[in-house]
């Protein structure tokens, strides 16, 4: 007798129920924190771009804040060391939950996000390493077209109403994480430019103390964020990227769930603290951040400049070969068959998506390019460019296939019997069929009712017409 073959296993397959529930929650933030990303890019343009621009440089370059702990920034400088720490605690929470209670948590399940995140860094990276060395150009800005903005990326779906079944929503903010994990050890490996060994130690220090707290199940606001302010100063002052102080916080959490627990300490805070990263420190940031003076002379000149054509072209084209090619190359691999209800024209669409490289990306810039404003600008400009040219692909290819994201939509919010429960995860349970029985059985009685009202004769008359 042959031996039973092996089932194969289904990608972008429909989400375990608890899943689903806690990646709605965390995507409905996302998207109003990317509408209101959205909102504060096209403002900094604006103002960078009318006769009040002098005020908009005013602003961001004014210093405040204790020049004794080393800690006398420009706003500008604030927005990106210090609110995107918020940003980047949220995003160690969320990489800890992926890794032990989330996609990432088994190892087979993982190597598709994983595979595509990587190839979807790899590509543009390699797409702008080509297009600079063609053209005699820097190669240190290498690392910002590699980065997705998941925010932003949401955005664009929420503009474009298109109703993306939640597996590709869960792919696309997988893909966001581990993203998020590799530009992380990017800024600490190639922006860590001069080292102050005394406050990295006391930065240590600081973190160990803050995950023993943990471990002896301290609780208080009062405790940990002043040790989370100081952990961030200590690592500024140490020369390492202040923004790794809130990813290494966020890591030591316990995203696991004890018994009696209906959220875990991890998953409680990521939804207090979510809205002020999504709502107002990534907003802020994009405000000071975004602002370059536009011009149809700068617009061309971002085609011309072998940096900035590098920027665009990784973000465009680098990122959606990268994403799809990795995704089908590990699928293909690991004989794991594509949702039958979904197409691969589908991956590619976002895989464009994660061409949306805003955030993390400007950062970037502003690292790799930290002597030279002009070509700061420049990079900055490339970066909208790349990232607009991205969405309107992807919400092209999305469009194309909106009416069967509704239905596949709907299917999913379907609740017939109403008890809160989708009924697509309750076909295996008899109480749903037996509840939606007697549903039926009284519709059909109230039907039979009015057919009888309607061919005048009394109800209740069960005799021949």
């Amino acid at each position: 007798m042959a031996a039973p073959k092996n089932r194969r296993s289904v990608f972008l397959g429909r989400l375990p129920l608890p899943e689903r529930n806690y990646l709605a929650d965390a995507l409905r933030t996302e998207t109003v924190g990317g509408v209101l990303l959205l909102v504060a890019a096209v403002a900094a343009v604006i103002w960078a771009n009318t006769p009040i621009r002098e005020s908009y440089e005013s602003v961001r370059s004014f210093h405040f804040g204790p020049g004794a702990l080393g800690l006398d920034l420009s706003v500008q400088h604030w927005a990106a060391d210090g609110l995107l720490a918020v940003f980047f605690f949220v995003a160690g929470i969320e990489l800890k939950r992926e890794l032990v209670a989330g996609e990432l948590r088994d190892p087979k399940a993982a190597v598709l996000p994983v595979v595509a995140a990587v190839c979807g860094m790899a590509a543009p990276a390699l797409v702008y390493f080509t297009v600079v060395t063609a053209g005699n150009g820097s190669t240190a800005g290498w690392a910002v077209p590699t980065a997705t903005d998941i925010a932003f990326a949401l955005a664009v779906l929420a503009v474009i109403g298109t109703s993306l079944p939640s597996a590709l929503r869960a792919f696309l903010l997988t893909l966001a994480v581990v993203d998020d994990l590799f530009a992380i050890l990017i800024i600490a490996i190639f922006f860590t430019q001069k080292l102050d060994f005394t406050a990295l130690g006391f930065a240590v220090a600081g973190l160990a103390v803050f995950w023993l707290l943990l471990r002896k199940g301290v609780r208080g606001w009062y405790v940990y964020v002043p040790l989370g302010i100081v952990n961030w100063a200590l690592m500024y002052n140490s020369g390492v990227h202040a923004t790794i102080a809130g990813v290494a916080m966020g890591l030591m959490l316990r995203c696991t769930r004890h018994e009696g627990e209906r959220h875990s300490p991890g998953e409680h805070i990521e939804h207090l603290v979510r809205p002020l990263s999504a709502g107002l420190a990534v907003p802020l940031f994009a405000l000071f951040s975004a602002g370059v003076a536009i011009s149809g002379g700068a617009l061309s000149d971002v085609f011309r400049r072998p940096e900035t054509l590098g920027v665009v072209l990784g973000l465009v084209i680098g990122k959606a070969i990268g994403v799809f090619g990795g995704t089908w190359l590990a699928a293909r691999f690991t004989r794991a068959e594509l949702n039958p209800d979904l197409k691969w024209p589908d991956v590619l669409a976002v895989a464009s998506l994660a061409g949306i490289g805003f955030t993390v990306s400007l950062l970037i810039g502003e690292l790799a390019f930290d002597g030279d404003p002009l070509l700061t600008d420049e990079i900055k400009a490339a970066v909208l460019v790349g990232s607009l040219i991205a969405a309107v692909l992807a919400s092209v290819l999305l469009k194309l296939r909106d009416n069967k994201y509704k239905q596949l939509w709907a299917d999913e919010e379907r609740d017939d019997d109403q008890d809160g429960i989708p009924d697509i995860y309750e076909q295996d349970n008899p109480e749903y069929h037996l509840r939606m029985a007697a549903i039926l059985e009284a519709k059909a009685a109230e039907h039979r009712r009015l057919a009888e009202v309607a061919a005048g004769r009394p109800t209740g008359d069960d005799g021949p017409a």
